[in-house]
């Protein structure tokens, strides 16, 4: 488990590594939500998603000997492209394994940064278990995705940010994969903003975090496709399950059709051009799934910045 201080040593730890994104007030979707509503703008953080703050604390505190050895990661893209990043900032060997049908910019954008790209698997489930294979026929340090309290820390300083712009928050939304991001967050909220709430959003095609809460323990699920790529991982994660269990207010489920239209509302109003996954938290306002009666401040959390640009397209057309 993690504390207050533990986000903050990550803050620490990456500051001058990454970018210190802004909170943009959108007022035009305040109408929409019921209440004003403001952007945690991580599609502008270095690599375009919030996931270099994890990658870079976790990699920044290897030893001599681990970095000689290199790391190995899963990803569907936005975690490689991290790690890969920050194993060039180290100087180490990175291997990300990717499933075959990985977005192609992902994958150009994980290499262009020095990483192995290996598309071997047919899905995430299989990439996990390969990972583990070969890092232990290898040596390899494994950089898991979300599953990692370092990893986890340092996502939580995007938690540090929100509170210390807008410490009267009342609600942060948070698309969840493997729940790294939302148990980081919900980590520094609760130490300085507890009265905010915290909600997830999942597309229907992979969630897990709703079962996983009811059972008490991590869940995985028969994956099915969707256009939010980076929801994909197999399971909540043991250690974000443990953080979020007193802390998650609800959870929003989404179909394809209801991610489509959110996504197309952040790019028409909200004025962001981001992945589905990262328009997640406005679709759940869209579709009407979220409670803001008389809150003072709304925040979705917008990452993801490495667009499909056929997926943008024919979404975009059938707007």
């Amino acid at each position: 488990m993690i504390g207050l201080a533990d986000v903050q040593a990550a803050a620490a730890a990456i500051e001058g590594g990454v970018v210190r994104t802004p909170l943009v007030r959108a007022e035009a979707l305040d109408e929409i939500a019921g209440a004003p509503v403001w952007l945690k703008a991580e599609l502008l953080q270095h690599t375009g998603s919030f996931k270099l703050r994890g990658a870079l604390n976790r990699m920044q505190g290897l030893s001599d000997e681990e970095r000689a050895r290199g790391v190995i990661t899963v990803s569907a893209g936005n975690h490689a492209a991290a790690v890969a990043r920050a194993g060039a900032a180290v100087g180490t060997d990175v291997l990300v394994l990717m499933a075959r049908a990985a977005s192609p910019p992902k994958v150009a954008a994980t290499r262009s940064y020095g990483a192995t790209v290996d598309l071997e698997s047919a899905d995430a489930k299989e990439a996990f278990g390969r990972m583990e294979a070969i890092a232990a026929e290898t040596g390899r340090v494994v950089i898991h995705p979300f599953n990692d309290p370092v990893v986890i820390a340092g996502a939580g300083t995007v938690g540090l940010e929100i509170a210390a712009d807008l410490p009267d928050v009342d609600l942060v939304i948070v698309a969840v994969g493997g729940g790294g991001l939302i148990a980081g967050i919900s980590t520094a909220l609760r130490g300085l903003a507890p009265e905010a709430r915290l909600i997830g959003v999942q597309p229907i095609a992979t969630a897990t975090l709703p079962a996983s809460l009811a059972a008490g323990r991590p869940e995985t699920t028969t994956m099915q496709p969707t256009i939010a790529d980076a929801l994909t991982a197999p399971a909540t994660g043991a250690v974000p399950l443990e953080i979020l269990r007193d802390r998650l207010a609800d959870v929003v489920v989404l179909d394809e059709d209801e991610l489509a239209a959110g996504f197309r509302l952040a790019y028409a109003r909200g004025r962001v051009a981001c992945e589905v996954a990262g328009s997640a938290p406005i679709g759940a306002l869209a579709a009407g799934r979220v409670d803001t009666a008389g809150l003072r401040n709304v925040v979705c959390v917008v990452s993801g910045g490495n667009i499909d640009p056929a997926l943008a397209a024919r979404l975009l057309g059938s707007g």
